[in-house]
């Protein structure tokens, strides 16, 4: 919490020092325009993201079940720290840096730089460097989401959007289902992955047809906000 606190604090102080401007270009006032589209940018969001799952289910056979260890506690913590994490990402690769780099570059430049930023992060978080091809994988995805989600700040101003399209994949990848092996998770595999044989369009479709359509869903939904 204090890294949010601190990072809001930076933010005011950047925007006081350069422009004599305060944090309400963030938008983070939840107005009821702004409210609506966060409810149906984090449903589309995480909604795809669970879908990759079902995906696993149908063509690697891989079965879920609600984990044993889940609590009511635990949920409502696990869930907290996705949203604490995404917020310092949005407010480090977004927010007040993104709104500068707008104002003095223009839209264009803007969201390429903010999208490289936010590809470069993911890297040392991701942990492929020295890895030529993950770190490949990463980028491109990552590099993808920067953009839209940089668009979303760019087309309304307000980094609620954003932080609902990459809430939404984050909470369903890294929480609610088991991206990773190791913490705490809503579902887990039952038993070990299985060893499965699949065509490379089935594993094609497995791995990219989420990705790509929260990418192409979303962009649609921001591009319809009115600011």
């Amino acid at each position: 919490m204090l890294q949010i606190v601190a990072l809001i604090a930076v933010s005011w102080l950047i925007l006081w020092l350069t422009e004599c401007g305060d944090l309400s270009v963030l938008g983070l006032a939840p107005t009821v325009h702004r409210v609506k589209y966060v409810a149906i940018l984090f449903s589309v969001s995480a909604i795809i993201s669970g879908s990759a799952y079902l995906l696993k289910m149908y063509f690697a056979k891989e079965v879920y079940v609600i984990d044993s260890k889940l609590t009511t506690t635990g949920f409502l913590i696990e869930s907290w720290y996705q949203i604490r994490t995404v917020l310092t990402e949005e407010l480090l690769c977004r927010g007040v840096i993104l709104y500068i780099m707008i104002k003095k570059w223009g839209q264009g430049p803007a969201i390429l730089l903010s999208s490289i930023l936010f590809a470069l992060l993911h890297w040392l978080n991701a942990g492929v460097w020295g890895n030529v091809v993950p770190m490949a994988l990463v980028f491109a995805f990552t590099f993808s989401m920067g953009l839209l989600l940089a668009y979303a700040y760019a087309r309304s101003f307000s980094l609620l959007l954003p932080f609902a399209i990459h809430l939404g994949w984050n909470w369903m990848q890294n929480y609610v289902f088991p991206e990773h092996p190791v913490g705490n998770h809503v579902f887990v595999l039952d038993g070990p992955p299985p060893v499965v044989t699949i065509s490379y369009l089935a594993f094609f479709t497995m791995l990219l047809l989420p990705k790509i359509a929260v990418l192409v869903l979303n962009y649609g939904i921001v591009r319809n906000f009115r600011r």
